[in-house]
């Protein structure tokens, strides 16, 4: 298993540009795309977790700080086999499902990802640590994916896992507007007399 995070040491696009702006949308063939993909990547989904968080930590090893649970293992083999990190990687991966069941339903994606970036929100989780996760993930299922990888593939993916990078923004948001005293708030109507 060493092997296989360690051969994976090739940067996307998406993370050396981890500024770059995902699809406003996705078109309907991305979202068969990723639907197709996803059925490939579920045989693989424990593993993809485990690549993907090991991977962020080597590459950005200050995200470790946000994770009491094993911020203080140094030994890459021990978190390859740490089980807090299994569980949370595949809960991770069971966001990107549910996301994906539903990207034809995006009242309900939206508040997917609003209740995701909420709680990491309050985690204190700067949000630049999301788009790592998403650089690693897809960097995760490439190999995964083979041949079938494409340009648009890897945009329509880039929507998906940015996701949480706009819950969070619009908690913080909310949060900034609720710490203004009620006369800096901004009025919904503003109408003068």
């Amino acid at each position: 298993m060493g092997c296989a995070i360690s051969g994976l040491a090739a940067k996307t696009e998406f993370e050396m540009n981890t500024e770059d702006s995902p699809p406003a949308h996705l078109s309907e063939n991305q979202i068969q795309m990723i639907k197709e993909s996803w059925k490939v990547i579920q045989d693989d989904i424990a593993k993809v977790g485990i690549i993907m968080f090991v991977r962020l930590f080597e590459t950005h090893p200050e995200c470790k700080d946000v994770f009491f649970l094993f911020r203080d293992v140094e030994d890459l083999e021990r978190l390859r086999t740490n089980r807090e990190l299994r569980a949370h990687g595949l809960r991770v991966m069971s966001f990107i499902e549910k996301s994906v069941a539903r990207l034809n339903q995006l009242e309900r994606l939206e508040a997917l990802a609003l209740e995701l970036g909420k709680s990491h929100y309050n985690y204190n989780a700067p949000p630049k640590y999301y788009s790592y996760v998403g650089a690693e993930f897809i960097i995760s299922v490439q190999p995964i994916l083979k041949e079938r990888w494409t340009a648009e593939l890897e945009e329509a993916w880039k929507y998906v896992t940015s996701l949480m990078n706009q819950g969070y923004q619009e908690e913080s948001a909310r949060q900034h507007h609720l710490a203004l005293s009620p006369k800096d708030r901004p009025e919904k109507n503003n109408t003068a007399l």
